[in-house]
């Protein structure tokens, strides 16, 4: 992660925790469960998602992944033709909307 990425992530949990936004979480005042130790990824990494996952936060991508998913399984089961052109346009939607924000991830790293 550059400096300024880190500055400003430092920054973001301090006005959290300032806030009391970081107080009551599960597991606090615990020690962290660490991952057995794969060795190809960033064990900060792989405990920050495991943190985020336990306490709801879910990045955008992957609820419109799972909408996208959702949205491929209603154009399978369609019955008629209106059904499924209206399945179809979701579908389309959704494939562009998780294309854009793909696309806007990559730019940003």
């Amino acid at each position: 992660m550059s400096f300024f990425l880190a500055r400003i992530a430092e920054r973001l949990i301090e006005c959290a925790r300032d806030e009391g936004r970081l107080s009551n979480l599960k597991g606090e005042h615990r020690p962290l469960d660490l991952p057995s130790g794969n060795p190809h990824v960033d064990v900060m990494t792989e405990v920050g998602h495991r943190v985020m996952a336990e306490n709801g936060a879910i990045p955008p991508e992957v609820v419109m992944r799972k909408s996208l998913a959702e949205a491929r399984d209603a154009l399978k089961s369609a019955i008629g033709e209106a059904e499924r052109r209206t399945a179809r346009s979701r579908v389309a939607d959704l494939e562009l909307r998780c294309n854009m924000a793909a696309e806007a991830r990559m730019r940003r790293r």
